[in-house]
């Protein structure tokens, strides 16, 4: 239940920035209106509360999966699984410090490792519902469709996991993997729903929490930056595509790692109404060996942007990733609807508090916003988002 809840609080926390946290179990009354933690807080509190639940399940691991196979829809009952799954979260939590506080970061991230994280995709974290919703919202309602910058990426590398992600969409007879500009106005649902290219799911697919190649690309970038990964930053970033195609079942992994020459698609609105001039980067997939600055944030960018495609459809994850790294480049959202406050170039930040907090918990509320510089709106940066967006 610990691990359940720090997986959870760290997306509500990086969404949001401060939240309610230590002190919500410290009131005993269940009351709503407790203080805010700052995010760094929250960061240093989830590092102890993490270690505290993989040192309970070391001590337990031993223990038969029958023990509590019925209630386990992820690993059924094995403990050495969920002590992989708790190092990789810790893992994913320290890289989020990387630029705002590299010494925690990297210390964190070797205890993770070296304690042992998810290698293989046998170790992934998918939990097995009896129902997956997305498919009611994707396939049922239609109300879902891919994006133009994943798609366009991935048109651009001939990328083979596509066949096995999206579907394709039809314009004017012409048929392909069609993504849509964010910020799209639709004024036409069912030629968009025909058009647009959608996820491939139903309702029996798992949820996916966390994956091997995900892990791996961490290491990647853990290796990139000087820590002791188990492994050099090259080996590691195409052992983790490797594993994404495995995870896809599809072929043509060695093939697509040693592209030095496919970039990302400019985007084309099948529709026409949202193309634009130019792709949002340029960046090819083969790694560079070259150690330099320049090269160093070229691979880095390689890192991130394989690691997004291999996520696929973690958002917040995602969003969290570009934020703290600036990729992948992203187009800008169609029209800026935030009166201002996003620079639609970079997109949102965070994402306000909800009304209810100001009507049901003001003054902490106000103590929370008073760590965000005064400003609860999308275009604030949290606290570990302090790369030059230049």
């Amino acid at each position: 239940a610990q691990l359940f809840r720090i997986a959870i609080m760290h997306r509500m926390t990086d969404t949001y920035g401060p939240i309610p946290y230590s002190k919500v179990i410290e009131d005993s009354s269940e009351s709503l209106t407790v203080a805010y933690d700052s995010q760094e807080t929250v960061y240093m509190k989830m590092f102890e509360e993490l270690d505290a639940v993989i040192a309970a399940l070391h001590a337990n691991e031993q223990m038969s999966a029958e023990a509590f196979r019925k209630s386990d829809n992820v690993y059924y009952g094995d403990i050495k699984k969920w002590i992989k799954y708790a190092n990789s979260l810790k893992l994913r939590i320290a890289m989020r410090l990387s630029y705002i506080k590299p010494d925690i970061a990297q210390a964190k991230a070797e205890e993770a490792v070296t304690d042992g994280v998810i290698l293989d995709n046998a170790d992934n974290a998918y939990m097995h519902a009896p129902e997956n919703r997305m498919a009611l919202i994707y396939n049922d309602w239609g109300d879902h469709r891919v994006g133009a910058d994943i798609i366009s990426y991935m048109n651009g590398y001939k990328d083979p996991r596509r066949a096995v992600m999206f579907t394709q969409g039809t314009w004017n007879k012409k048929t392909d993997y069609y993504g849509m500009r964010i910020g799209t106005d639709p004024t036409n649902k069912s030629a968009m729903v025909s058009t647009y290219s959608n996820q491939i799911v139903d309702s029996k697919s798992p949820y996916l929490w966390m994956n091997a190649a995900e892990v791996t690309f961490l290491r990647a970038e853990g290796a990139l930056r000087g820590w002791a990964m188990q492994g050099d930053a090259k080996d590691l970033y195409e052992t983790a595509i490797r594993l994404s195609f495995e995870e896809r079942g599809v072929t043509g992994a060695d093939t697509y790692l040693t592209d030095a020459v496919s970039t990302p698609q400019k985007y084309t609105d099948p529709m026409g109404n949202y193309s634009m001039q130019a792709p949002a980067s340029t960046i090819t997939i083969a790694w560079e060996a070259d150690d330099t600055d320049a090269v160093r944030e070229r691979n880095l960018e390689r890192i991130i942007t394989q690691k997004w495609i291999a996520i696929f459809p973690l958002g917040i994850e995602a969003w969290s990733e570009y934020r703290r790294t600036g990729y992948p480049r992203l187009l800008p959202a169609v029209e800026n609807k935030s009166a201002g406050t996003v620079n639609v170039k970079y997109g949102a930040r965070r994402i306000p508090y909800p009304s209810e907090e100001y009507t049901e918990n003001p003054v902490h509320l106000q103590e929370a916003i008073s760590m965000l510089n005064g400003r609860d709106n999308a275009g604030t940066r949290v606290w570990w988002d302090v790369k030059s967006l230049e």
